[in-house]
């Protein structure tokens, strides 16, 4: 067990330790829900020839890559939200991770198909069912609208057969992993022990040595600057720019265009009338004596007897009603109450039809006959009564206008889609005809290869298929449109370069001050690691204590303000042997040396705090257990990499470098 639990501290310190990659990893990651649709897609759409990889003659097209590359970094942000750094997809390790998953799920598509795993049709049903987004599509009497269902699926390229085969596609390779997630296990023990370590606490001294104090020491010639400088240039280069004209095509660009008339709004109004009606309410209390379908009939005659009793005693004292319920009512959630149901429409009180009918028939104050339903008798009074509204024309214009736009946009982008699309292509010298015909406004902008950090990341202009399509020869050269551009959120966007600058090298006296700022950035950094390596030998014989701040108090989940990697190290020193000393190179900070003085005494685990840490060591389990299970399918597998899976070219097209 000592083992498990060492092995186990050690791969969460590994975690804590490479945050940036951890963070990419645990998105990218592969889970239960792991589906194919991030590779399937538009793969006609592409030259194969540019592929990342084959798994067993798949290939995985780039396109592919930055379609999936795009969606982690979107989840990422979703599930981030001002936290959100992009800099931890700006490392050559995150692509990897994506070309390495994206072959992993490659492996495992093959391995459902040979296992012949399917999902069966009322699986599908439930899946599409619980989709938040085509469950809004359900009609007031719960039917789908299938219209906007087939325009929902029509924007996105498919028909509804092909997105119910999607489904059950993906549905079935979760088949695997899911069985692998549901069998894991880990015990209480091992999850108390795993949560003790995570709360140990060590007093530690920390001192640095700062690049800033070594950058005043170093001088620089200008030959030494020109021999940084000459193999690398292109570090200092200005990048290549763009000036485009460009449209958008969208439901909101669609609906702006169009100025329905009063006519048209009352219309939709009409059409859609229970938007803007209120449902009559009533707030009513009830006595009930219970009597289920299956009691005998003496016993329900003596329930209805007991019954009339009751309301002949309400009808002679009606303001003493509460009193009454709380003395006879067979429901105790209401009883307490006097009786008070609340508020409430037809069909939110289970006593049914009859039910519902007495209450929304009685006014304010009224009290009812005995009223039979399936749980028994009801004596209902009502308390207040909000009949049914329906708000005017005149008081709700203008959201109608707005739900008038946005329902006639969305029709109008499913409509206008494919003759856009056309459009663009046909007329590939100007934009104008295509903004004409939809009446669209030309707009103009400068923009560079990569994402502009001033523009929201949602916008158009960010999006990195699209920057990919402008900087195309055909494109910057021809002069010709790009193709429309499918950027997501029901968005179409396409370009015409008007005029292009490429990429300029600037010469060396221009950018000497830059060259003199990252040379010195280095070498004060090497400097500082090299004198505290010395630093922490030096110390690691004397013991001493000589420089060092004030001790502090950490733990795993108090690091006091230490850096992640210098936290790792503090808690990997042998507590066996303090004090201990450990450095830690701060790279551009400097570096940093820590002295271990002591460990505090483990104080037991509340309970509360172990109630849910057995559920979650076994997901980090179960997470490696399908990690392992994948990458032996993988090993299996004849899987080719390209040259371009490492390549910034990646990265350039995804928009992320």
């Amino acid at each position: 067990m000592f083992y498990s639990n060492q092995a186990a501290f050690r791969m969460l310190d590994f975690f804590r330790n490479h945050q940036r990659l951890m963070m990419a990893l645990l998105i990218l990651i592969i889970v239960p829900g792991l589906g194919m649709v991030g590779v399937q897609g538009l793969t006609n759409y592409f030259d194969e020839s540019a592929y990342v990889a084959s798994v067993n003659g798949h290939k995985i097209t780039r396109a592919e890559f930055d379609s999936a590359f795009r969606q982690q970094v979107d989840r990422a942000r979703s599930m981030l939200g001002p936290q959100f750094d992009p800099r931890m997809f700006d490392m050559p390790e995150t692509r990897a991770v994506m070309v390495d998953n994206l072959v992993q799920q490659r492996a495992l598509s093959d391995e459902t198909q040979r296992l012949h795993l399917t999902a069966s049709d009322d699986a599908v049903r439930r899946a599409l069912l619980n989709d938040p987004v085509i469950s809004s599509l359900r009609k007031p009497d719960g039917s789908m609208d299938l219209d906007r269902y087939k325009q929902l699926l029509a924007i996105q390229g498919m028909t509804p057969e092909q997105y119910d085969e999607r489904m059950r596609y993906s549905l079935a390779s979760e088949q695997i992993p899911n069985s692998i997630q549901q069998t894991a296990f880990t015990s209480k023990t091992l999850a108390t022990n795993l949560t003790e370590l995570a709360e140990q606490k060590r007093a530690v001294q920390g001192l640095s040595l700062r690049t800033a104090d070594y950058a005043s020491k170093i001088q620089l010639t200008d030959a030494q600057l020109n021999a940084y400088y000459d193999p690398h240039k292109k570090e200092f280069a200005t990048p290549e720019t763009a000036s485009i004209q460009y449209l958008v095509l969208s439901p909101q660009t669609i609906a702006a265009s169009s100025k329905p008339s009063d006519d048209d709004l009352k219309k939709f109004y009409n059409d859609n009338i229970q938007r803007y009606r209120t449902e009559g309410e009533v707030r009513a209390s009830h006595i009930i004596i219970n009597a289920p379908k299956d009691m005998s009939a003496a016993d329900k005659a003596k329930a209805k007897q007991k019954a009339e009793q009751i309301l002949a005693d309400v009808k002679a004292h009606p303001d003493q009603f509460a009193q009454i319920a709380q003395k006879n009512s067979d429901d105790p959630g209401s009883a307490s109450k006097g009786g008070d149901l609340g508020y409430f429409a037809r069909g939110q009180i289970a006593g049914g039809n009859a039910f519902d009918d007495a209450a929304f028939s009685l006014k304010k104050g009224e009290v009812s006959n005995i009223v039979e339903s399936d749980f028994g008798y009801h004596i209902i009074q009502a308390t207040d009564v909000k009949p049914a509204e329906t708000k005017p024309f005149d008081q709700v214009r203008d959201q109608v206008a707005k739900e008038y736009a946005a329902q006639s946009g969305t029709k109008g982008f499913a409509d206008d889609l494919q003759g856009f699309t056309d459009t663009v292509y046909e007329k590939s010298k100007s934009l104008q005809p295509a903004a004409d015909k939809y009446k669209l406004t030309v707009q103009a902008a400068t923009v560079g290869p990569q994402p502009d950090s001033k523009l929201p990341q949602d916008n158009p202009l960010n999006n990195a298929k699209f920057l990919a399509a402008v900087f195309v020869p055909d494109s910057v050269k021809e002069h010709n449109n790009t193709q429309a551009i499918d950027v997501g959120n029901n968005t179409l966007i396409a370009a015409r370069v008007v005029d292009y600058k490429p990429a300029t090298v600037p010469a060396f006296d221009a950018v000497k001050e830059a060259v003199r700022t990252k040379v010195v950035a280095e070498q004060a950094a090497a400097m500082s690691k090299k004198d505290g390596e010395a630093k922490l030998a030096e110390l690691q014989k004397s013991k001493s204590t000589d420089g060092f701040t004030s001790p502090i108090t950490v733990s795993r989940n108090d690091a006091q303000g230490l850096p992640p990697t210098a936290l790792g190290a503090i808690f990997k020193a042998d507590a066996a042997k303090l004090p201990a000393y450990v450095g830690i190179d701060l790279g551009a900070d400097g570096y940093a040396i820590y002295r271990v003085n002591s460990v505090e005494k483990a104080v037991p685990v509340a309970a509360d705090r172990l109630t849910g840490a057995p559920q979650q060591i076994t997901q980090v389990y179960a997470q490696a257990d399908i990690e392992a299970y994948v990458n032996s399918l993988k090993a299996r597998s004849k899987v080719k990499l390209s040259s371009s899976a490492s390549s910034s070219r990646i990265s350039k097209t995804t928009g992320i470098m």
